[in-house]
């Protein structure tokens, strides 16, 4: 399998289960847009490899050697998103995809070269965890915005999901990381949750809440 390829595919898998999710095939087609017979035939490339453990219809996991590789992609991609950001003032919205076209080429010398040159950071500019050089990720606790009540205090720690529409709406609502906000109201029936950010008050579908995690404060 090409490189770049299965690098793609361990980091889906890695960031669904961080978080929480199931790492199903169709999850996966959904997220490369291709279709699931092709999806499985990579499957089953990665698992004769020892990267994942897979068996048809059911939940697809990482291996201990699969979870290295993906988590230097990860660490690689974060710091190309700062990099980016900080260094060259790409918007945080376009950092996302630009980041994936050069993480595959960036060799760990350079990755580390670049964590030294910005500082040694903890996360990229979406609030994810960089992972250090040794793997090891430290992650701030914070769970959906959707596991939240009324009257909640709460802080964005991340936003787990870095489609770039998406990261463009929240940011023009002031829904970034570190910022402070309070749940409003939560309406029954997977109905949409109010927000108030300052002192503007926005409704969030629930799919949009799930992408923003925060604590409370």
């Amino acid at each position: 399998m090409i490189l770049k390829t299965k690098e793609d595919y361990l980091e889906i898998i890695f960031h669904l289960e961080s978080e929480g999710k199931k790492a199903a095939t169709n999850e996966i087609a959904s997220h490369l847009k291709i279709s699931s017979a092709s999806v499985s035939e990579h499957l089953r490339k990665l698992a004769k490899e020892g990267l994942i453990s897979y068996q048809p219809y059911k939940e697809i996991a990482l291996t201990a050697k699969g979870k290295k590789i993906a988590v230097d992609v990860v660490r690689r991609h974060r710091l190309t998103e700062r990099f980016l950001t900080d260094k060259l003032g790409i918007k945080w919205e376009e950092a996302h995809g630009e980041a994936h076209k050069l993480e595959h080429d960036i060799s760990k010398v350079v990755g580390d070269k670049m964590y030294k040159m910005l500082g040694e950071p903890e996360t990229c500019p979406h609030g994810n965890p960089v992972p250090d050089a040794n793997g090891r990720i430290k992650e701030e606790p914070s769970q959906p915005l959707v596991d939240f009540d009324k009257d909640d205090k709460l802080r964005i720690v991340k936003i787990t999901d870095e489609e770039p529409k998406l990261l463009c709406y929240l940011a023009t609502l002031g829904l970034m990381p570190k910022t402070q906000i309070k749940v409003e109201q939560v309406a029954p029936f997977n109905g949409p949750i109010m927000v108030k950010v300052g002192s503007a008050v926005y409704a969030l579908g629930r799919k949009i809440a799930e992408a923003i995690w925060v604590r409370k404060v």
